[in-house]
């Protein structure tokens, strides 16, 4: 696979990253391997400079908590890493394998899995059909038709939201009968059904009650006990220190801050923002 090249844009050059003193980029923890690799990201919608040279390694059972404000390239960042767009420049290494993550069958196939705030699960379906959306398993196929393995999917689906401990009345009953933690608590546990080696998180604490937090959160905390990586994107600072190890700050498309959570402040994070 041949290496991107920086294509040429209008405009002003891209700004190189600004860190504060001792911003160098985090190295994986001993015994830690890097998962994902980013090297010199660059992305353009139209002549808006979203991402500026931005190069990230996340290790293995990590929680990396991903702060910016609007417009940071955040958003950017996970939509490339979850198969919505394409980088205009730079490199992706998943396992220390170069990628082309082309759409979100590509990224799930690797193990990457995103939670989004509001589109993570369909209401009308059911909890294990939700769980099942995109990787059915079926008793026979012909081509793209088959048929539904249901008794397959309700088993398994049980066994799942058990897993993470939810407790639901029936793998039948409606996503959008569910509370928003509920639903939650189903998109991760469908994540670890399938053996997700990184889960996005973006927003997963939005209009939940307290009580429904305090439960994401814990999901979050126990992602590195499933062996499994997070990245958790939130505005709520509180719940990004409580549940990560690492906090990363974006800013107008670049890396600004990089450090371990006992390295870093409320504060300092707010005045980087």
């Amino acid at each position: 696979m041949s290496t991107v090249s920086l294509p040429a844009r209008s405009g002003p050059a891209p700004r190189t990253a600004s860190r504060a003193p001792g911003d160098a980029a985090v190295e994986p923890e001993s015994g830690k391997d890097v998962l994902i690799r980013c090297t010199g990201l660059h992305k353009w919608y139209s002549g808006v400079h979203a991402l500026r040279d931005v190069s990230l390694d996340i290790a293995q059972r990590q929680v990396v908590g991903l702060l910016g404000d609007n417009g940071a390239g955040k958003s950017t960042l996970i939509k490339i890493l979850s198969g919505a767009h394409r980088p205009d420049a730079g490199t992706i290494e998943f396992l220390g394998q170069r990628v082309d993550i082309r759409s979100p069958k590509d990224a799930m196939r690797l193990g990457i899995e995103t939670i989004h705030q509001y589109n993570s699960m369909v209401p009308c379906m059911s909890i294990a059909r939700n769980i099942f959306l995109g990787r059915e398993p079926m008793k026979w196929r012909i081509g793209n038709c088959g048929w539904l393995d249901r008794q397959r999917m309700q088993t398994e689906a049980v066994a799942t939201i058990a897993a993470v401990d939810l407790h639901l009345r029936s793998p039948d009953a409606l996503v959008g009968e569910l509370s928003g933690g509920q639903r939650q608590g189903v998109a991760i546990a469908r994540a670890m059904h399938f053996k997700t080696k990184a889960l996005i998180l973006d927003e997963p604490t939005n209009h939940l009650s307290v009580r429904e937090t305090n439960k994401v959160i814990d999901f979050v905390k126990g992602l590195p006990g499933q062996n499994m990586t997070g990245i958790f994107i939130s505005h709520n600072l509180h719940h990004v220190f409580q549940t990560c190890d690492r906090i990363v700050v974006m800013s107008r498309g670049q890396l600004v801050a990089d450090r371990p959570v006992h390295a870093i402040t409320i504060d300092e994070v707010q005045d980087l923002l």
